[in-house]
């Protein structure tokens, strides 16, 4: 026992001094069945092999409900209703918001199963070499931002937790300068949650499913409690049924239009890297449930929301949208461990979420932009450090509504990329793709010698260009005035992001092909692999019989 740690001991020390050097971090060149002679490749990038094709539509189910069960979700309602409309118009901007997003879902999701290749990857097709680039730098900023504001709202259930067991936590001295935008408490909560966090993130993706399925069973039953809590507290479900319009005409549809839209840009995200994901699944039957699963669980939870908010209003005289302010209020034995389970939920949740949204698609993005130094388990390591402290989460937090606004618009840059994505398997190149191509710099899909493909170019300007008068005024209001009918264009920043891309980009194709990126058969990946695990067998004597092949990776070493 002694020896062994011993020596795992000396195995640390004798990598810590290596990784002292530049070369210390460049990872083991791995013989890639797809890449380019002497380029650098790793497991992640490749196609997936067939032993971590583990996904089902159960699991697709348990990774929905771990992204969706969020505090976003529970208050999604809460900014329909600031703007003046009713509960009424926040079900159906939820319903209709989500099912949007489940187009682009869809769309790009049976291309991951299909394929069963990531996201970096299968740009390549549509974008070409280099200016892939472009929309997964685009893609990795947009998870680096929303990874800080989930961490950051985790740390916000942490609190409670840790409060509903020492109360006096809230009474903890602050010695950290106004300035610096977060106090004492505060600080200690965000560094317990993160290092709880950080372990959880490490878990490669292959392997969540049961993670997806214990956040489902716990925050539902957390959400279910709350609601029946709430309502016994309150004699009822309040008076919120009962809000009138303050706006109307003209002005509440582009309001209801504006909302919806903003529901289906906060699945941006998702909506561009969902072959990340989807390139697990054993069949793609399992993308198709994503239209019921996104759609349900938005409702339910924003009816959670609406209904907790109204009793609220009863019991403490005021609307209280979120679900963790809401357990602050609660004291006394039995309501300090009410409390904890909703801390505790929360906890879980928001984690669920960067793993599913945020973190894995960033280290994928990683991957992708440096191989020879970075796999996902690195990736996953910066990604979080960089988000939950460089980025300092808790100024975005509190920082003006401005910065907020900005981060919303950032889907105006994913839309054309999803949309860009889906026109090119589904209509251009109608489904069929040479998988190793796409590995290969000086391939098909390269395009030309700068290795972009210039209808996606245009396409993405025609998405792009009419939203951004509105978008720079959502974030400096003064812009307002000078901007016209344009900021029309921008209440529906992510349907007409997505549509305009779509079909500028299947009409530029049509019109203009690039005959040498069309073929008539689907070329497959796999048939790559098999040829590759051949050779590795003659070479190594054996004569392979029906045994599985093993993928041999360094992939989650750091």
């Amino acid at each position: 026992m002694a020896s062994a740690v011993r020596n795992r001991f000396q195995k640390i020390k004798a990598g810590a001094k290596e990784k002292t050097k530049p070369s210390g971090w460049i990872l083991p060149q791995e013989k890639g069945a797809l890449g380019d002679e002497g380029t650098w490749t790793n497991i992640d990038m490749d196609v997936t092999p067939y032993e971590r094709r583990t996904w089902t539509a159960l699991t697709m189910a348990g990774f929905w409900f771990s992204d969706a069960l969020n505090a976003q979700s529970w208050e999604a309602p809460a900014t329909i209703l600031a703007v003046g409309l009713t509960y009424r118009e926040a079900i159906v901007c939820i319903i209709f918001g989500s099912l949007c997003c489940t187009v682009p879902l869809v769309l790009n999701g049976i291309l991951g199963a299909r394929l069963h290749v990531p996201f970096p990857v299968a740009m390549r097709a549509s974008f070409g070499w280099y200016f892939a680039r472009f929309a997964v730098i685009v893609r990795m900023t947009t998870a680096l931002f929303w990874h800080a504001i989930q961490t950051y709202t985790g740390s916000t259930a942490m609190t409670q937790m840790i409060r509903a067991i020492w109360p006096s936590f809230l009474d903890i001295p602050n010695h950290i300068p106004e300035s610096v935008g977060i106090t004492t408490q505060q600080m200690v909560s965000h560094l317990i949650f993160w290092s709880i966090q950080f372990p959880i993130l490490l878990t490669p993706p292959h392997k969540l499913q049961w993670f997806f399925i214990f956040k489902f069973v716990v925050v539902s039953i957390t959400c279910v409690g709350v609601v029946i809590a709430m309502c016994k507290k309150a004699g009822g479900s309040g008076d919120i049924w009962k809000q009138e319009y303050k706006v109307d005409g003209a002005m509440r549809s582009w309001l209801i239009l504006s909302s919806m839209s903003s529901i289906t840009g906060g699945w941006a995200t998702m909506a561009t890297n969902i072959p990340d994901f989807t390139r697990y699944l054993k069949r793609e039957q399992g993308v198709y449930w994503q239209v019921l699963f996104l759609p349900l669980i938005q409702l339910c939870l924003g009816l959670f929301g609406i209904i907790s908010t109204s009793a609220a209003k009863v019991v403490y005289g005021e609307y209280i949208w979120d679900p963790l302010t809401l357990a602050a209020q609660w004291n006394g034995p039995s309501g300090r461990a009410g409390a904890f389970f909703v801390g505790f939920a929360w906890v879980i949740a928001q984690i669920g979420t960067n793993l599913s949204a945020n973190v894995i698609s960033c280290a994928n993005d990683m991957t992708s932009l440096f191989p020879k130094y970075i796999n996902i388990r690195r990736g996953v390591i910066i990604a979080t450090i960089t988000a939950a402290w460089i980025m300092v989460p808790w100024k975005i937090i509190h920082s003006a509504a401005s910065l907020l606004s900005f981060m919303a618009g950032l889907g105006t840059f994913l839309a054309p990329i999803a949309a860009i994505m889906g026109a090119d398997y589904w209509i251009v190149k109608k489904t069929h793709v040479d998988v190793p191509a796409l590995y290969k710099a000086r391939a098909r899909y390269r395009y030309n010698e700068a290795g972009t493909n210039w209808r996606a170019v245009v396409a993405f300007l025609i998405s792009v260009v009419p939203n951004l008068p509105g978008m720079a005024a959502s974030v400096n209001p003064k812009l307002q005035s000078g901007i016209g009918g344009s900021r029309y264009i921008y209440d529906m920043f992510y349907i007409w992001g997505f549509t305009s891309a779509f079909v500028s980009y299947s009409v530029l194709s049509h019109f203009f092909p690039e005959p040498n990126t069309l073929i008539e058969e689907t070329i497959p990946g796999e048939a790559a692999f098999e040829e590759t695990s051949a050779t590795e067998e003659k070479a190594d004597g054996s004569d392979g019989g029906d045994e599985k092949v093993v993928v041999k990776s360094t992939d989650y070493e750091v």
